[in-house]
């Protein structure tokens, strides 16, 4: 019977460490640059990317993807701004990002991209942190009140397990045979179109205001074949 009973409690304590919480204790950090609505870069070198949320690509020119970014410049100015991991959650992605949460004081600000309608919910490979359901609960209120890109980007469809694609109003130009990309009705069509053709249509140049599928935009000033 002893030696059953040592046998139970050394399996026990080689198991212990297994079931043991993951700390979840803040760090200070300093944020240096901010690359989008999701994305930053910390003093140590070290790149954050904001887990459980997703928003519009700064590169691919998408809609409200600048103003995603000037909303996480605005939410950063606090003085104390802490990096939390989630022990849910894995802690560096693919790229060798660091992931987890920002807080400004104690503000989360993850969550608060997404009721701003700053960002989106976003659960890679179905992953739900310490704050899904927060999440869940501040998308749906942005949405009902038309806040930030539901309000500019109307026709984004919201999928909480994949990245979000923001999209403008684009019946109308369909329907016109438009491209919803571009200000000017560039002719929707399945392959590229260049800046010669452009102007052989007599609507050069052209504002990007989504994405610039036919990269007419060469030095990404928001205007293509000037």
């Amino acid at each position: 019977m002893k030696n059953f009973v040592r046998k139970v409690m050394t399996v026990a304590l080689l198991l212990a460490p297994l079931s043991a919480p993951i700390s979840t204790a803040s760090t200070a950090v300093k944020v240096i640059n901010v690359y989008d609505g999701d994305t930053v870069t910390l003093s140590n070198g070290s790149r954050v990317r904001l887990v459980q949320i997703d928003a519009p690509e700064v590169q691919g020119q998408e809609c409200y993807s600048t103003k995603s970014k000037e909303t996480l410049i605005s939410l950063l100015k606090a003085k104390t701004i802490t990096f939390v991991a989630d022990p849910k959650l894995d802690s560096i992605d693919k790229y060798g990002r660091k992931l987890g949460y920002l807080f400004a004081n104690k503000i989360n600000i993850n969550l608060r991209m997404v009721e701003l309608g700053a960002a989106t919910p976003y659960f890679y490979r179905g992953a739900k942190g310490e704050y899904a359901n927060a999440l869940i609960r501040g998308v749906k209120s942005a949405q009902k009140n038309a806040l930030g890109l539901w309000k500019e980007c109307p026709d984004t469809k919201l999928n909480v397990y994949s990245a979000v694609t923001t999209v403008r109003e684009i019946a109308g130009s369909l329907q016109n045979g438009c491209d919803p990309n571009y200000s000017e009705c560039v002719p929707l069509t399945n392959g590229d179109l260049d800046c010669p053709e452009i102007r052989a249509i007599g609507i050069a140049p052209v504002k990007i205001k989504g994405v610039d599928t036919h990269r007419l935009d060469n030095d990404n000033d928001g205007y293509g074949c000037e």
